[in-house]
């Protein structure tokens, strides 16, 4: 859901960069979960507010700019139970890592290892395997592209060539 960018003041507060469309869908929820270590801790949120398109928030017990340091660089998630259903045409991020791409001629074009947003559209990051440590492609998710979504089968369908 969102990244720890750094403390945010002297009363332990902390700033967040969501991977969300709207910061507001963060600052919804009253219980995060934050990496450390390769593990997640959950923790209750005592206070948060959207502060432009990043959101700032005070975890329970957490009472000043020391404290606060200590989430820097902490991704945050929330329980997926905890989302509400996507819409027709709606993925989450996080349903589409992993997923396979295809192009039009049934070429495999890799597997999606990440999202970006430009601003302006989303961006799959597509590798050809993390293993084969080979660049990564980056394809647009517009209409004129991303042509099908197949949870159910692990791929989507694009219309990109594969020299691309």
């Amino acid at each position: 859901m969102g990244r720890v960018l750094a403390p945010y003041g002297v009363k332990g507060w902390i700033k967040v960069q969501p991977f969300t469309a709207s910061p507001e869908s963060l600052a919804g929820y009253d219980h995060w979960w934050f990496s450390e270590g390769g593990d997640w801790a959950e923790s209750d949120i005592a206070e948060v507010a959207v502060h432009g398109s990043d959101v700032v928030a005070r975890p329970a017990g957490c009472t000043d700019r020391d404290q606060a340091v200590k989430y820097r660089g902490r991704e945050v998630a929330i329980p997926r139970e905890a989302f509400p259903e996507a819409g027709k045409d709606e993925f989450y991020w996080a349903d589409l890592v992993g997923l396979e791409v295809v192009n039009m001629q049934g070429e495999v074009l890799g597997e999606v290892a990440g999202l970006l947003s430009s601003g302006v559209q989303d961006i799959l990051r597509v590798s050809e395997g993390t293993r084969s440590g080979k660049d990564e492609r980056l394809i647009p998710i517009v209409e004129a592209v991303v042509k099908k979504v197949d949870l159910k089968t692990g791929r989507i369908e694009v219309d990109w060539g594969k020299d691309w």
